[in-house]
C-alpha cells in the first residue's frame, strides 16, 4: 500500500492502548504521534504554519458550519486550517457540534459521547455533557457508543485545530454516524435543528475520493463538492452513487464521512438564507509526503450567512420572531402559570406551533408586572432546553420563586402583565463607553455575587450608564453603589429581544 495509505488510514497503535490510557471516562488521543505530532509545541508549530497563509474571515457573513478533512496534517493540515480559518477566531459560539462517520463500527443512528471530556496534547476540549444527553433521552436514533469514540480518529483530529484557533475555550458535542440508511439520517438531522442555529458551529469531518490518481481524483471530487454546492441532499446522493459508480480505477469511496455530510444538507435545506462555498481544495499528492499514484481528496467547505447591518453587531441583532411566535410563547407562559394555580399540568403546545426559532436552546427571562408595577422577574442567561421550555419554566418560577415577592395568587392572576426577554450572548466589557442604553442588558459578576439588569430597564427610568451600573452593582449585585469600578469586578453586556402582551 502506498505510503500515504499507511499514515491517513493505518493507525500506528504500538505506543497506544486506545482503552488501557483512560483517565477516569475522558476520551483519550490515539492519533497523536501518527496524524498529527505528540507534542504540544509541535503541534503549535505547524498549525501555525497552516493558518498564516490561510484567507481571512469574509466580512458580512455568519459562518455556520464547515466540513473538512480528518487525514494526517502532513497531508491535510492545511486544507482544514483553511475551513476553520474561514471563522473568526474571536467568534462567539456556544458549542462546536463535532459530526463524522465512524470508520470502524457501524450501528443504527448517531453515537454521541457523554461519558467525559476530550483529551489532546494541548489539553482538555470539554464536552457539553448536558446537550449530548438531551439527544440521546430525545431521540432513539441518538446512542452511546464509546466503544467506537475510543478508536475513531475522524473526530480527534479536529479537536488540535480547534484548540489553536479559537481564542476561547469551546465546548463540543461529538457525534459519529454509524449508518448509510437515508431516512435514519434525515431523522437524526431533524434532532439536531432545534441547535443549527447562529449561536453554534457545526464541524462535519469527512476526506473525499479515496485512492484514485491524481487527475481521477481532481475530477471525482470537483463533482461531489459541486454537488454540496448547490445545498440539494438529493442531487448530492446521485452524484456520490454516480461517482462510486463510473469505474475510476482504485476509488474505494467518493467521500467517506458522505453520511455526516448528508446530515448537514438536510440541516440547510430550504434555508435560502444560506450559502455554500468552497474554500480549498486539495489532495495528498499535492504534499511532498504523497504520491500521485493513489491520493485521497480534501475539501474545506463553508456554510455562511450574510449579515445585515445589524445583525453584524450582535447575534441578539439577528434574533427575531414572527408575532404568531411571540404569542406561542406568551400562551405557553400563562398556561404554565394558570396549570400551577389550579394544581394541574400545562395543556401541551400543538407541536406545528413550535417553529424552529422557539426549538432553539436560548436564554430567556419573563417579568410579571400588576398595574405598571413589578411583580416577578426570573430568567437564564443560557439553556440547553429549547427557548418554549425556557419561556415555561421561567413564568412559573417568576410567578411563585421570585425571593422578593410572596407567590401570585389566583386572584392577582387575570390582572397580571407578561413581557418575555430573550437573550443574546455575553460579552465582557473593560471599557463603560461600550454600553448603550436601550441596547445592552448588563451583568455584574465580583467573586461569588452578581446581578443584572434588562436593556429595557435602564431606557424605562432614564438612567445614564454609570446609575445603570449603579443601580445593578448594589441592588442586584449587593456590591455596593460603586462596585463595579473594583478591579475584581467583571462587567458584561448581552442583548434582548423584548415583546409583551
Amino acid at each position: 500500500m502506498k505510503t500515504v495509505s499507511i499514515i491517513l488510514f493505518t493507525l500506528i497503535l504500538p505506543l497506544m492502548n486506545i482503552f488501557g490510557q483512560e483517565a477516569g471516562h475522558d476520551r483519550q488521543p490515539v492519533v497523536a504521534g501518527s496524524f498529527y505530532p505528540s507534542g504540544s509545541d509541535k503541534i503549535k508549530s505547524d498549525l501555525s504554519g497552516y493558518f498564516q497563509s490561510c484567507p481571512r474571515p469574509v466580512p458580512g457573513v455568519r459562518v455556520r458550519a464547515i466540513i473538512v478533512p480528518h487525514a494526517g496534517y502532513v497531508y491535510s493540515g492545511h486544507t482544514a486550517a483553511a475551513g476553520f480559518a474561514a471563522v473568526p477566531p474571536d467568534a462567539e459560539i456556544d458549542n462546536i457540534f463535532l459530526i463524522g462517520a465512524s470508520h470502524r463500527y457501524a450501528f443504527d443512528g448517531a453515537a454521541v459521547f457523554t461519558s467525559g471530556n476530550m483529551m489532546t496534547p494541548l489539553g482538555t476540549v470539554p464536552v457539553n455533557k448536558e446537550i449530548g444527553n438531551k439527544l440521546v433521552k430525545g431521540s432513539r436514533w441518538f446512542i452511546t457508543r464509546d466503544d467506537a469514540h475510543r478508536p475513531e480518529h475522524s473526530l480527534e483530529v479536529q479537536l488540535p485545530l480547534i484548540q489553536y484557533h479559537f481564542k476561547k475555550s469551546i465546548k463540543v458535542v461529538p457525534i459519529l454516524i454509524g449508518t448509510h440508511d437515508t431516512s435514519v439520517l434525515k431523522s437524526v438531522a431533524a434532532g439536531l435543528e432545534p441547535w443549527f442555529n447562529e449561536r453554534n458551529l457545526f464541524v462535519i469531518s469527512s476526506d473525499f475520493s479515496h485512492y484514485p490518481s491524481y487527475s481521477d481524483a481532481c475530477k471525482a471530487d470537483r463533482l461531489t463538492s459541486d454537488a454540496i454546492l448547490t445545498g440539494d441532499p438529493g442531487r448530492f446522493i446521485k452524484t456520490i452513487n454516480s461517482v462510486e459508480a463510473s469505474g475510476i480505477e482504485n476509488l474505494a469511496t467518493a467521500m467517506c464521512g458522505w453520511s455526516a455530510g448528508l446530515v448537514l444538507l438536510y440541516l440547510t435545506e430550504g434555508s435560502s438564507g444560506l450559502k455554500y462555498r468552497n474554500v480549498e481544495y486539495t489532495n495528498s499528492g499535492d504534499s511532498r509526503y504523497g504520491d500521485r499514484d493513489q491520493v485521497v481528496g480534501y475539501n474545506a467547505i463553508v456554510v455562511e450567512e450574510k449579515l445585515t447591518a445589524a445583525r453584524s453587531g450582535s447575534a441578539a441583532g439577528a434574533f427575531a420572531l414572527t408575532p404568531e411566535e411571540q404569542m406561542t410563547l406568551i400562551t405557553i407562559a400563562r398556561e404554565a402559570i394558570s396549570a400551577r394555580l389550579r394544581g394541574v399540568k400545562p395543556l401541551p403546545v400543538e407541536t406545528t406551533r413550535l417553529t424552529p426559532r422557539l426549538r432553539e436552546p436560548l436564554g430567556a427571562f419573563v417579568t410579571l408586572t400588576i398595574d405598571d408595577n413589578l411583580r416577578g422577574c426570573i430568567g437564564r442567561f443560557t439553556a440547553p432546553d429549547p427557548l418554549h421550555t425556557v419561556v415555561g419554566q421561567m413564568a412559573v418560577e417568576a410567578a411563585f420563586d421570585d425571593p422578593r415577592f410572596p407567590a401570585l395568587t389566583t386572584g392577582e392572576y387575570p390582572g397580571i402583565h407578561l413581557e418575555i426577554s430573550v437573550l443574546g450572548p455575553m460579552k465582557k466589557i473593560t471599557d463603560i463607553n461600550e454600553i448603550i442604553i436601550g441596547k445592552h442588558g448588563i451583568y455584574i459578576k465580583k467573586g461569588l455575587r452578581s446581578g443584572t439588569l434588562l436593556p429595557q430597564v435602564a431606557s424605562e427610568r432614564g438612567w445614564n450608564v454609570t446609575e445603570f451600573l449603579g443601580y445593578c452593582a448594589r441592588d442586584k449585585a449587593g456590591i455596593g453603589w460603586d462596585g463595579w469600578k473594583d478591579k475584581d469586578t467583571e462587567i458584561f453586556v448581552y442583548e434582548a429581544y423584548v415583546f409583551g402582551e
